[in-house]
């Protein structure tokens, strides 16, 4: 599972990207990872304090490719 984050710079708002998280949780159902991914997403942005989430998504490995 992986979560996917869409994140822009917060000096330059226009400057946007995409970041993949690998993020493994024990049923790989997107629900669950809804669920549970704040806290890795907190983590992310504290450690990326020039960027910010705009939005993100819980994406299953084998569908990243095509959902992105």
């Amino acid at each position: 599972m992986f979560i996917v984050l869409y994140a822009c710079l917060i000096s330059a708002p226009a400057t946007c990207r995409e970041e993949h998280l690998n993020f493994s949780v024990e049923v790989s159902a997107p629900t669950a990872c809804m669920m549970s991914s704040q806290v890795a997403i907190a983590q992310w942005s504290e450690s990326h304090p020039q960027w910010q989430v705009g939005r993100w998504k819980c994406v299953q490995a084998d569908r990243l490719s095509r959902d992105i």
